[in-house]
């Protein structure tokens, strides 16, 4: 089953690490997301560019409105994905507690649905 790995970020945490820590343990991240991909657990991964570069989009009754910024105000905001299989929701979770970032912010994991079944199911 495929899991969503969603790495959020809390700026007071990162900025707060002692001088090349973030880049050691981003090294460190490249190191491990090589070896996930080379087991294929590990099916893909993006880092996102800071929040204020955002936008949040909404559409409601017919008029759209585009606000700066994530959707909701908060000190974590989503850092960057990874796309992995693993055998259960135990077994994501070991894959996401070993990542550095679930120290300096949170890291959610979320299945995710199978959109064949979906397009079956709606007959699309």
């Amino acid at each position: 089953m495929k899991y969503l790995v969603m790495i959020y970020c809390d700026d007071s945490l990162l900025d707060a690490l002692p001088e090349g820590e973030f880049d050691r343990r981003m090294k460190g991240c490249f190191g491990k997301a090589d070896a996930l991909q080379a087991q294929g657990v590990l099916l893909g991964s993006q880092q996102l560019e800071a929040p204020a570069g955002a936008r949040t989009v909404r559409v409601r009754d017919g008029r759209t409105s585009v606000v700066d910024g994530p959707f909701a105000e908060t000190k974590e905001y989503l850092g960057g994905f990874n796309l992995i299989e693993a055998a259960d929701m135990d077994e994501a979770v070991r894959i996401a507690q070993s990542f550095p970032w679930a120290q300096t912010g949170a890291i959610e994991v979320r299945p995710v649905r199978d959109m064949d079944a979906v397009r079956r199911r709606v007959g699309a």
